[in-house]
């Protein structure tokens, strides 16, 4: 893999990481809207098979997802803290924007009434999860029940959907489930309890890699079987995110900020100069990604 190359994933794995943690947002919208998510499919469905390319392909996305986690989580923090809706507004216009290229190469591949269902039955999912109650939270203590061990294998794989399945949000599934604050928990209890922490946070990581990579060949075979109906499926998804990111937010929190005129005059902008940057740099890719073919026939 060349470095430019490199960098590049690096840098879309960067956009995918910082993704993951805003609420309502997951890694599989990013990826689709970056163009890229095919090929992520099949390169983690096919690391056994395939080792060296999936994994070159996979690395710097990981790497750049990881780094962009460790460094934003704090500033991303402090914004949506304390200007929740400029913030969430900028990430939808970021996404708006890339509607265009993503609904053009989903109409690529054919329409039929039935294909209604195959997006509207994932956009109501999507936005009825925002309202389903959060259980309370777990307790994942030292004194937690022999079948909590088992549950977090389970709920791990379940938070794994954010990563593989457009519009799907890890850590709303994980705040109604009530594992969210107690996953946070056991993370700031390493240094206090570090044995038992350790086990806890080692079972939910099971959890993900082993529902990451299931869920992937389950969404690599729909991709080549029911390439149509999958595609409109995955644009319901992404349409369904829209308004989960600003249901699944907690606005009643105390301390949130208010919808104040400000607040409300500084989404605005800021979405239209999201909106205005994705689809510049989507209708840049595409129109270069066009070229290429006549480049190498020259």
């Amino acid at each position: 893999m060349k470095a430019k190359e490199f960098f590049k994933n690096a840098g879309m794995g960067a956009v995918i990481g910082v993704g993951m943690i805003i609420p309502g947002v997951s890694g599989g919208t990013i990826a689709v809207l970056f163009n890229i998510y095919d090929k992520l499919i099949n390169a983690i469905s096919d690391l056994r098979k395939d080792f060296k390319n999936s994994f070159f392909f996979l690395l710097p996305i990981i790497l750049g997802a990881l780094a962009a986690v460790i460094a934003t989580y704090f500033p991303l923090k402090f914004f949506l803290d304390r200007a929740p809706l400029p913030t969430l507004m900028l990430f939808t216009g970021l996404m708006v924007g890339s509607f265009p290229k993503m609904f053009k190469d989903t109409v690529k591949k054919g329409f039929k009434y039935r294909d209604i269902a195959a997006i509207l039955i994932p956009l109501v999912f999507i936005i009825s999860i925002c309202f389903v109650p959060s259980l309370g939270n777990v307790n994942l203590g030292a004194d937690m029940p022999v079948w909590g061990y088992f549950m977090l294998v389970l709920i791990g794989a379940v938070a794994s959907c954010a990563l593989v399945v457009p519009g799907v949000s890890g850590s709303m599934l994980l705040l109604i489930f009530g594992y969210y604050t107690s996953i946070l928990n056991t993370v700031s209890a390493l240094k206090t309890d570090f044995g038992h922490s350790l086990l806890v946070l080692a079972l939910f990581a099971a959890g993900l890699i082993i529902g990451f990579f299931s869920i992937a060949k389950l969404m690599k075979f729909l991709l080549k079987k029911f390439p149509r109906g999958t595609g409109w499926a995955i644009i319901g998804f992404v349409v369904g995110s829209i308004p989960a990111i600003f249901l699944s937010f907690d606005w009643a929190a105390e301390g949130v900020p208010a919808f104040s005129s400000l607040h409300m005059a500084a989404g605005a902008l800021l979405c239209i100069a999201g909106l205005i940057a994705s689809f510049a740099f989507t209708a840049y890719a595409d129109a270069r990604n066009q070229t290429k073919p006549h480049m190498l026939n020259e």
